[in-house]
């Protein structure tokens, strides 16, 4: 019979099977970490906003203190950059996609998906917005201001070469279609489509690895809508572009849609598309026919306002557009803006109100044209409509 001091314990750590305590030792230092990533998440600046709006008893037992701590959680630990790129890395690595919302060509060539497949009641929208444009521009006219809109073309339509992935037909109609239905209604119309499809080298016009125009490109775009205003304004002023010396990166916003941006180039496995490379260009006003010994003071009114996307914002446009029409432009457009929002915010503001232009340089990118109407829309027809 078995005495007591024949017994194994099995409460005694001493004694436990090796695996057992390794699996201890590793679900310790995981609570470690997580313990060490949650405080990395609360005490970011973000985490800190928002938790210390918290810290009363009030706040405490409303549950707003503990909503506060896992929104830190859930957006702001340090590891979930490194866990998405990872994805990211995986997934272009294995399957050559670039996720939900890019599309992963040849030659490290990407391409937002947007540009490729078709929307629902793509027709509708596209006429619903071409009559508010037709409106907006009654309304400037009366007001004795000039309306010039640029279409521009998606990236997928100018440089198919590497694009390999499928594009909807109604993405194919989708320019010739909304062309002309801005011509139906009688609006000035800069189609950069033509001038674009008849250089040489097409693919120097965009940048591979961001759904946007290159320099070059945004210089040839500027070019040719100056090339097509007829409206009377003082073209009296001298700007000068630049480029800087040192070569950096290029934008590269679908490397950030896929995850990629913080990926670094150069490594001995290739773990994303090479970003591409830039000498950065800047543009400034050097003197007018008024002034050509100097730097113009800040007297004379801007007479072009430049309405838009986020093409207006990137590569220079708004510079290279003053340099071509040689008159001071001032850039309302907005990354991320879509068709209307710019423009609704522009003309329903106080600028537009207290200081009235000579000219409106709207460019539209093809692929929001059909894209689902939003409140800016509504917006914008309001204003048109008053």
């Amino acid at each position: 019979m078995a005495t007591k001091d024949n017994l194994v314990l099995k409460d005694d750590p001493s004694v436990r099977p090796l695996g057992q305590r390794i699996q201890g030792a590793v679900m310790a230092i995981s609570l470690a970490i997580g313990f060490g990533l949650g405080i990395g998440a609360i005490q970011t600046p973000d985490g800190l906003k928002r938790l210390n709006a918290t810290l009363d008893f009030q706040a405490f037992m409303q549950g707003r203190t503990a909503a506060a701590m896992n929104y830190a959680l859930a957006h702001n630990l340090p590891v979930d950059g490194f866990f998405r790129a990872a994805g990211g890395v995986f997934r272009w690595r294995l399957f050559h996609s670039g996720g939900p919302q890019v599309w992963a060509g040849d030659n490290d060539w990407l391409y937002l998906i947007d540009e490729l497949r078709p929307f629902e009641h793509a027709d509708a929208n596209m006429a619903a917005r071409a009559d508010t444009l037709a409106k907006v521009a009654a309304k400037l006219k009366a007001q004795g201001i000039d309306l010039v809109v640029a279409v521009l073309p998606d990236k997928a339509r100018l440089e198919p070469e590497f694009q390999t992935g499928p594009r909807s037909k109604q993405a194919d109609a989708r320019l010739p279609a909304w062309l002309d239905l801005l011509r139906k209604r009688g609006l000035k119309v800069v189609d950069v489509n033509a001038t674009f499809a008849a250089q040489p080298d097409r693919a120097a016009l965009w940048w591979r690895t961001d759904t946007h125009w290159s320099q070059l490109g945004s210089a040839l775009a500027a070019k040719t809508i100056a090339a097509n205003v007829t409206a009377k304004i003082d073209r009296s002023h001298v700007f000068k572009t630049t480029a800087d010396a040192a070569e950096t990166d290029g934008p590269g916003d679908l490397l950030r849609l896929m995850s990629l941006d913080k990926i670094p180039d150069g490594l001995p496995i290739k773990l994303r598309p090479m970003i591409d490379r830039q000498h950065l260009e800047h543009t400034a006003e050097v003197k007018s026919a008024a002034d050509a010994g100097g730097l113009l003071d800040d007297g004379p009114k801007v007479e072009v306002t430049l309405v838009g996307s986020s093409y207006s914002v990137n590569a220079n446009f708004a510079g290279h557009l003053q340099e071509e029409l040689k008159a001071p432009v001032l850039n309302v457009a907005e990354a991320g803006g879509g068709f209307a929002k710019a423009a609704q915010k522009y003309f329903n503001g106080p600028t537009f109100k207290e200081s009235k232009p000579s000219l409106v340089v709207w460019e539209i990118p093809e692929r929001v044209v059909g894209q689902p109407l939003v409140d800016d829309d509504k917006l914008l027809t309001e204003w048109a409509g008053k």
